[in-house]
């Protein structure tokens, strides 16, 4: 189910016409356009790994903002992997920063007490992480794909959602498995924080407004 990107022919591959087009695909693609889901943003919990008085979307933003000079950092290699796989680079972006503050919480790539690898936090328990770099194209190709196959999944599993909703599914699984999701107003029971998708979304909407993700 990926999408085909048509990329405008550009001397620079991530000049500003590469980047808008990118971009604009991922509202044309059936995985719905993240800036329609709603959500009810970060937990207490997730909040208060950086010592904020406050959760929800707001607390969101301020997780990801936290992190933005490294997201820019791999903005590029975001973008490869979006136009690779048809997945929004926002959400892309967002899960990195989620799964591993951009690399900031990561021994020699490694997180989740040595289970699990790289930028999107890939647990090899359930898969197996590519060799090479933590941080590399190959491996946000790697979990892009897992999320298209959470996505295909859910669609499969709840067939009368929405893309939107659906998708919502789908990032919620990338953390806690499909089984886990039962139903929408409950998915992120379970999940790490027991808000994953929320706080995912409220990022990627804060990414795409403010930083061209």
């Amino acid at each position: 189910m990926m999408a085909t990107l048509l990329l405008p022919p550009c001397r620079h591959r991530h000049c500003e016409a590469w980047i808008s087009e990118t971009i604009a695909a991922s509202r044309r693609r059936p995985y719905g356009d993240i800036m329609n889901i709603d959500t009810t943003g970060a937990s207490a919990d997730t909040a208060n790994q950086d010592r904020l008085g406050f959760d929800g979307p707001a607390a969101s933003h301020q997780l990801v903002k936290t992190d933005d000079c490294r997201l820019k950092s791999y903005k590029d290699r975001i973008m490869d992997a979006a136009a690779t796989t048809g997945v929004d680079p926002a959400i892309v972006a967002a899960i990195v920063s989620r799964e591993s503050r951009a690399g900031n919480v990561l021994d020699n790539g490694w997180g989740d007490n040595g289970n699990a690898f790289g930028l999107m936090q890939i647990d090899k328990r359930y898969h197996t992480p590519l060799e090479g770099a933590y941080d590399s194209v190959e491996h946000l190709v790697q979990g892009s794909k897992i999320l298209i196959d959470m996505f295909n999944t859910i669609q499969v599993k709840f067939p009368t959602w929405t893309a939107e909703q659906q998708l919502k599914g789908a990032i919620s699984a990338y953390n806690a498995g499909p089984r886990n999701v039962r139903s929408y107003d409950k998915m992120d029971v379970g999940t790490t924080g027991n808000d994953y998708a929320n706080d995912v979304v409220a990022r990627a909407q804060w990414l795409r407004r403010n930083l061209r993700f």
